[in-house]
């Protein structure tokens, strides 16, 4: 595998998937992080962040869509910051909320509908695309946004090899089986 991959795509067959991608993101992430999540309605964003903080030491039921909310404040062994922009208007509505405040503290913040504000956000970041694949399977691209997470986006990769949720690459064949593409990326 290219040690300079900045992207992979990972296929959760069902919701334990999703858990160990979770899992595997609150403990890789580096302090400071900014996760961007787009996907469409019903993706799997929520159940996601759920994950991620369970990761981190905190109830995944205390996590709910902060869509009414905008943020959500999580503090336990890690700090997660929920952010939610898909009622934003507009660029300037979501910078009224302060997120340069959430992005320069400890811990991970996530923002879910990124794609709303993506000039918003800091130009080093994770962002992960979610493609509902069946009723249950997930297709989740993890890609790196900035040199700080391409050895994350490595890590991640290596975590996530094994199993039914496997990092896959064109013609979902399971990663190591295209190295010629992740040279190319």
């Amino acid at each position: 595998m290219n040690l300079s991959m900045t992207s992979f795509t990972y296929h959760a067959s069902d919701e334990s998937g999703t858990t160990a991608l979770g899992h595997a993101l609150a403990e890789l992430l580096p302090e400071g992080t900014v996760v961007a999540l787009c996907g469409t309605l019903g993706a799997g964003k929520t159940r996601l962040v759920q994950a991620v903080a369970e990761g981190c030491g905190l109830d995944p039921r205390d996590v709910v869509s902060p869509t009414f909310v905008l943020i959500h404040e999580h503090h336990g062994r890690r700090d997660l910051y929920h952010l939610d922009a898909y009622r934003i208007r507009d660029d300037d509505e979501f910078e009224a909320l302060g997120p340069e405040e959430y992005f320069e503290r400890r811990g991970l913040t996530l923002v879910e509908w990124a794609d709303r504000v993506a000039r918003c956000l800091p130009a080093e970041r994770l962002d992960v695309r979610i493609e509902v694949t069946g009723q249950r399977s997930r297709r989740f691209e993890v890609e790196a946004k900035g040199q700080r997470y391409t050895a994350v986006v490595r890590q991640l990769a290596d975590r996530l090899g094994t199993g039914d949720a496997s990092p896959i690459g064109p013609e979902n064949r399971p990663l190591g089986e295209w190295d010629d593409w992740a040279e190319a990326r």
